[in-house]
C-alpha cells in the first residue's frame, strides 16, 4: 500500500461507494474500500492520509469503531470526512474532535466539489504537511540515521548532531518533540534541555532523552529532569514506533 492513500470506509460496497472510488482514482489518488471493521482498517491502515466515512441507510459505524478511528487520528496525520444524510454526518460529528473532520457533505453530494476536497487533502498530505514534526539531536550519525529511518514513513524527521545545531534549526523551525541523547559529548543532554528551557521560544517543546545506559542510577538521573518520558538505545523500530503514537494519542494539543 502506497505512504498515502485515501481509505473509503462503509458497510458495503455499493453502486455509490463504486462511483466514487473511480472518481478519486481517475484523479490520480489511490483510494480502496474497506468494510466496518476494526481489524480490517487496522490491516490497511498504514499510509492513509483521508478516511472516507460513506453512510445510507441509516446504517452508521458503531461506538467501536469510532473510538479506534479517534485514536489512530490522534496524531494529526489524518483527516476524515463523512458522507450520509443529516443525522448520519452528526452521528460522527458527535463522536469525533472537531480537528479530526476535515469536512462533511450530506447526501446527494456535489462529486466535483467532493473530489476537489480530497485533491486537496491528498496533496498536503504528500507533501508531508500532516504529519508530527521530530527533531533527533545526537552525535552517533548512524544512530541517528537509523532511528531517521524508522521514523520517517510517519513522522517529518529533522537532524541535529550537537545542541548548538538543534537550537540553530529550532530558531528557523518548529518541532512538534525532541528525541535528545542524554550522552553527548561537549554539551550534553542535559545541558541542552536546559537551554531549550531558558529560550521562549523552545521552552514548551516537549523532550524525550535517548540513552544508552539502562542501570538504575542513570535512569533515575534522566528521570530527575522531567523530561515527556526517555527510551532506551536498544529499543526496537515497532517498539518506538507504539510508543510515539500513544504519546501523541495522549497529548493531542500539543502547540505547534
Amino acid at each position: 500500500m502506497s505512504d498515502n492513500h485515501i481509505m473509503m470506509l462503509g458497510e458495503k460496497e455499493t453502486f455509490l461507494i463504486r462511483v466514487l472510488l473511480k472518481k478519486i482514482r481517475d484523479a490520480g489518488m489511490i483510494c480502496e474500500f474497506i468494510p466496518w471493521s476494526v481489524d480490517s482498517i487496522n490491516k490497511k491502515w498504514e499510509g492513509t492520509s483521508l478516511v472516507v466515512v460513506y453512510m445510507d441507510e441509516g446504517r452508521m459505524p458503531d461506538d467501536k469503531i469510532i473510538h479506534f478511528l479517534n485514536d489512530k487520528m490522534a496524531d494529526g496525520s489524518c483527516h476524515l470526512i463523512p458522507i450520509g444524510e443529516k443525522p448520519e454526518v452528526q452521528y460522527v460529528v458527535d463522536r469525533l474532535p472537531g480537528d479530526v473532520i476535515h469536512r462533511t457533505f450530506i447526501r446527494p453530494i456535489d462529486n466535483d466539489e467532493f473530489i476537489r476536497t480530497v485533491t486537496e487533502i491528498y496533496d498536503k498530505a504528500a507533501a508531508g504537511e500532516f504529519k508530527k514534526t521530530i527533531l533527533i539531536v545526537d552525535d552517533d550519525p548512524s544512530y541517528m540515521g537509523l532511528v531517521r529511518e524508522w521514523l520517517k514513513g510517519t513522522y517529518k524527521v529533522a537532524m541535529a548532531n550537537s545542541g548548538l545545531q538543534a537550537l540553530k534549526w529550532l530558531g528557523k523551525n518548529k518541532a512538534d518533540l525532541i528525541l535528545l541523547d542524554h550522552e553527548m559529548p561537549v554539551t550534553s543532554g542535559p545541558q541542552v534541555l536546559e537551554m531549550l528551557r531558558s529560550e521562549e521560544e523552545t521552552r514548551d517543546i516537549p523532550v524525550m532523552f535517548l540513552t544508552g545506559k539502562s542501570d538504575k542510577q542513570s535512569v533515575m538521573s534522566v528521570v530527575a529532569l522531567k523530561p515527556e518520558g526517555y527510551f532506551l538505545k536498544s529499543i526496537e523500530k515497532g517498539e518506538l514506533l507504539e510508543n510515539l503514537e500513544r504519546y501523541f494519542m495522549l497529548h493531542k494539543q500539543i502547540v505547534r
